[in-house]
Formats: C-alpha cells, sequence, structure tokens
C-alpha cells in the first residue's frame, strides 16, 4: 500500500522516488533528442532545438547538462565505448573472420543510429584510451585476417579504418530510398580488401599514417 503523508499526498520517499525517475526519464529523451537532431541538422544544431524534441524546457537541459559540450562529450564518450565493445566481440572470431565481421557490425550499427559515426572521433577528446584500444584491434584483426589469407597482405590499418569510416557517406544518402544498401556496399568493401592472386600487381600508394588518418576525419566532421 502507498505511504501517505497526514494530507494525504504522497510521503517524502515516494515523491523522491518519483522525481530521480523523471529525472532519469528526462536525461535519457535528451541524449536521444540529441542523436535524432545531431543526425538530422548536423553537430551545429543548437541545444534549443534538442530541448525541444526532447519535449523539455531549457532549465531541464541545463540541470542534466551544465553546457552544450558536456551533451557532445555523453554522445561522443557512448559512442566510442560501443565501437570498442564490437571490436572486442570481433576479437574472439576464429580463422580470420574478425575484422569481416567488425565492418559488418559497425554498418548494422550506423544503420539503427543515424548520428553513429557523426561523434566518433569529432567534437571531443573524451575516451581517447577507447580510440587508442579500438585501433590496436583493429591492428591486430587485420593482421589475423592476413594471416589466414583473407586479406590482402599489402593493407595497413589505417586503409580499413578510412574504409570503416565510408560507411558513412553510404548510409546518409541511401537510408531513405533503399536501407539495406549499405550491406551490399560492405560485401564491396569486404571483396576489394579480400587477397588477390600472385599476379596482383599490388597497391601503388603508400597508407596513410595514423596521424594523418586522425587529421583526416577531425577535418571531416568539422
Amino acid at each position: 500500500m502507498e505511504d501517505v503523508g497526514s494530507d494525504g499526498g504522497k510521503s517524502a520517499p515516494v515523491r523522491r522516488r518519483a522525481v530521480r525517475r523523471e529525472a532519469v526519464e528526462n536525461r535519457a529523451r535528451l541524449l536521444q533528442a540529441a542523436r535524432e537532431v545531431f543526425a538530422q541538422r548536423g553537430p551545429d544544431a543548437r541545444v534549443e532545438e534538442i530541448a525541444q524534441a526532447a519535449g523539455v524546457g531549457m532549465g531541464t537541459f541545463y540541470r542534466n547538462f551544465t553546457t552544450r559540450q558536456a551533451l557532445v562529450d555523453e554522445l561522443v564518450a557512448d559512442v566510442r565505448h560501443r565501437l570498442l565493445e564490437l571490436a572486442r566481440r570481433a576479437r574472439g572470431a576464429q580463422d580470420g573472420t574478425g575484422l569481416e565481421r567488425l565492418l559488418r557490425d559497425a554498418g548494422r550499427a550506423q544503420a539503427r543510429d543515424p548520428g553513429y559515426m557523426q561523434f566518433l572521433w569529432s567534437r571531443s577528446t573524451v575516451e581517447q584510451a577507447a580510440v587508442d584500444e579500438f585501433l590496436v584491434l583493429l591492428a591486430d584483426l587485420l593482421a589475423d585476417a592476413q594471416e589466414a589469407g583473407r586479406i590482402r597482405p599489402d593493407l595497413a590499418a589505417t586503409d580499413v579504418w578510412m574504409t570503416l569510416w565510408s560507411l558513412r557517406g553510404i548510409l546518409e544518402m541511401t537510408r531513405t530510398a533503399a536501407p539495406r544498401a549499405w550491406q551490399r556496399h560492405v560485401d564491396l568493401m569486404i571483396a576489394g580488401l579480400r587477397a588477390r592472386p600472385d599476379g596482383d600487381v599490388g597497391l601503388t600508394t603508400r597508407p596513410m599514417t595514423v596521424t594523418q588518418a586522425r587529421r583526416c576525419i577531425q577535418e571531416a566532421s568539422h
């Protein structure tokens, strides 16, 4: 039976639980609204648009996120950890198939969440350790695939990183008219990474360094 005070209202503990529950729900709505608004309008969307989409006032927004950057930081941290978890799971694949699994899983994650890749590398320095671990795992997955003979030996981890990043553009172009088109393009990407016959002339241009790749992605995100 619900506790009530002498005035017939809810007891203080019940009221506190209700307030906490509402606060958690408001924060979740703000985060989801931010993902959707940023995906539609780009990373320069205003916080007023996000609050409106979440159905809350600006006071509620600033009680949850003291600044706009605090909101962006939370989104970035979440996405970087999600991608890292995909790489960790792919690391357990057998016979050098982990790299292909990662590409497909990352494509699926982006298809579910339009703002997924937008926040991976841009406008925030939070959870850099997650990015660094992801790149180590990516290099390991590539080495495993090359050792298994599934992927051509002259690829570098930055080649795969750029391939992963390029999925964002394909998803943005096809999401409305052909929402499953990304799956075929992942197949095409993987086919392009496959090991070639001995007569292959090889790649004629050196791969980017990690520093160059980071800079390219950061510039593309602004």
